[in-house]
């Protein structure tokens, strides 16, 4: 079966997830994770795309990007990869794949999503038990966001930017957001959706892209209540 391309809008932000083959590391010390963000920068400097939050972790890697063109998320992903996968096998004296697949991406409605998305990637490691605060895993844009720490990779989007008047206003209020923990319904979401290169959002959000994209951007109902939590907990691929 043919796969299906992709759901792609310019300056619509997508959820990325890349992940190392059979999840094996990725990372293996300071400077691989170093040569990866410049690498990223690079490549989404020169095709168009624009990232709101990351995180790396050992044997991934989260993303949420706003392409500027329909083919700039591809081509930024495409670049990244394989100058990563070229300085990876030569520092570590090995061959062959590096990646598990194509990357993972969901369409994120930004104007209800965006700061849950953002939230869910730099928690990661405190999901994973490998920080007890976001503050203090180094590899994730939580020091730009919430800190304000100078990192040239993140380029804020206006939902962000309307959390306050100044930047200072803008980190103190998304700082206050992660005294909330994320509930397991939005985890879940958020995990499915990107599992299974579906679309992220309201109702009204889905349906505005199912009219614009002409296709289903959301699995079709089977029987019974397809749709509940249950179901949802049942056919998730935990990150």
């Amino acid at each position: 079966m043919a796969r299906q391309p992709r759901f792609v809008l310019a300056d619509q932000p997508q959820h990325i997830i890349v992940r190392g083959n059979n999840r094996q590391k990725i990372f293996c010390a300071e400077a691989d994770y170093a040569f990866y963000l410049d690498k990223l920068f690079a490549a989404c400097l020169a095709h168009g795309c624009r990232i709101h939050a990351y995180v790396l972790m050992t044997n991934h890697v989260h993303l949420l990007v706003s392409p500027k063109r329909e083919n700039s998320l591809s081509k930024a992903m495409q670049t990244v990869g394989r100058y990563y996968v070229q300085y990876y096998n030569h520092r570590y004296h090995r061959t062959g794949t590096l990646w598990e697949g194509r990357y993972k991406a969901a369409l994120i409605d930004s104007e209800n999503y965006l700061l849950t998305c953002m939230r869910y990637i730099e928690l990661n490691a405190v999901r994973a038990g490998m920080v007890r605060h976001p503050s203090d895993y180094r590899w994730s844009s939580y020091h730009a966001n919430a800190l304000g720490k100078a990192d040239a990779v993140v380029t804020p989007r206006q939902e962000y930017e309307q959390l306050g008047t100044t930047a200072a206003e803008c980190q103190a209020a998304y700082r206050e957001l992660f005294g909330n923990p994320l509930g397991e319904f939005p985890l879940n979401e958020i995990r499915e959706a990107t599992n299974r290169g579906w679309v992220l959002g309201k109702e009204k959000f889905k349906r505005e892209i199912q009219k614009r994209l002409t296709r289903h951007v959301e699995p079709e109902a089977r029987g019974g209540d397809r749709r509940s939590e249950m179901f949802r907990r049942q056919r998730i691929n935990r990150v």
